[in-house]
């Protein structure tokens, strides 16, 4: 064998050696999330489940003999950095799946580049229902969701309020997509009772003064609030109200339970009803271990959002368990698997039993979410009225 050769094969066996030595190529799962910003309570949770479970999935060995590595992203709750976020992740993530998506306008503006790279995405927070239903139509679905959607959270909050004698109602939400479709979503569900809001205010992210919509509500005779906004701007409308000694009861959707509102509102926000997939204060064995798991992991004595959280986690339970049957990390496999679970997935939130079918990418169920209320600053389960 000559020099040249027997150089060009040394070079070779290094070279292989050193593939047996770096070990078996990691898994790429992109995370988008809103890491900075007013809505940060929810995406850096949300964040934390999903380092958790994949925490958990490489301590057991990873997935088809591969650990998993995330790649992240902040998109700080914005459209247009959440676009930037996506397409780097398709450029240059070199990912196989994305979770995530906090912000439903953000995850609106974002989920075209994912759709177009035929990228499986888990939505683990971001609730306007077109959000999985905006491609139904198309030879492929790649938006799944393991969120209460905003269609399934509208009536549960109505309904709520009618259980505890309220009729008239005022609704206030922001400007953004995610509470101008909760905004129609409680209209529609008031409709379905024959009622309608006896006030309505919309406000910007970051107003503060809440004080004239409120005398305004005031003034109609208004017995409680509907809220669909985020915690700033929630605590904004607590502080005001007790500022004008006003008493009314709030009850919204899931971020009513944001910690930045319950800080923020301190003993204004006690007593506020929300709608959630997820409670810290829960009692099954699964949801104990995964929220002690959280507090050790982080440091922390409280979960910021355990929404969030619990829906990051479980999200990356179901993406394996479909990478796991399909055997593949093949886009088109990974959605089929997942429109197809054969198996139980045991999650934080519930045990998911065929959670998606080609025709519904939601796992959450009616008969899931339950009614949180806070008490001494924790989300506790409500008393029925």
């Amino acid at each position: 064998m000559g020099r040249l050769k027997r150089s060009v094969l040394r070079v070779a066996l290094w070279l292989v050696a050193c593939g047996a030595l770096a070990g078996p190529v990691p898994i790429r799962i992109g995370v988008q999330a809103a890491l900075t910003g007013g809505s940060s309570p929810m995406g850096v949770s949300m964040r934390n489940g999903i380092q958790l479970a994949v925490e958990e999935i490489n301590a057991s060995g990873g997935l088809l003999g591969r650990p998993l590595q995330l790649v992240e992203r902040d998109d700080a709750g914005s459209p247009q950095q959440g676009v930037r976020a996506a397409e780097e992740l398709v450029r240059l993530g070199r990912v196989v799946a994305v979770v995530g998506l906090v912000n439903s306008g953000v995850a609106l503006a974002s989920q075209p580049v994912y759709q177009a790279a035929r990228l499986p995405v888990m939505i683990a927070v971001a609730t306007v229902p077109e959000l999985t239903r905006r491609y139904a139509g198309s030879t492929r679905n790649y938006m799944f969701r393991v969120a209460a959607a905003d269609d399934l959270q509208a009536p549960l909050i109505v309904r709520e309020a009618l259980s505890a004698g309220y009729r008239r109602l005022a609704i206030f939400s922001d400007t953004t997509d995610y509470g101008r479709e909760g905004a129609e979503g409680l209209v529609r569900a008031l409709g379905q009772q024959g009622l309608r809001p006896v006030y309505q205010a919309r406000f910007s992210l970051g107003e503060r003064d809440m004080t004239g919509a409120l005398a305004a509500a005031r003034s109609t005779g208004a017995e409680a609030i509907l809220t669909y906004a985020i915690g700033p701007e929630l605590a904004a409308v607590a502080n005001d109200a007790d500022r004008l000694d006003w008493k009314v009861p709030l009850i919204g959707s899931w971020t009513l339970s944001m910690s930045n509102f319950i800080d923020n509102a301190g003993p204004n926000a006690e007593g506020a009803r929300m709608v959630q997939s997820f409670l810290q204060e829960t009692h099954t064995p699964r949801g104990q271990a995964f929220v002690q798991a959280y507090l050790g992991r982080y440091h922390v004595r409280r979960i910021p959002s355990p929404v969030s959280a619990a829906q990051g986690y479980d999200a990356v339970l179901l993406l394996a368990a479909a990478i796991r049957q399909a055997g593949s990390t093949a886009p088109t496999a990974v959605v089929a698997a997942l429109e197809n679970l054969r198996q139980p997935v045991e999650g934080a939130i519930t045990t998911y039993l065929r959670p998606f079918t080609s025709g519904d990418h939601e796992a959450i169920e009616l008969s899931v979410p339950t009614i949180g209320r806070i008490e001494h600053g924790r989300i506790v389960p409500a008393r029925m009225h």
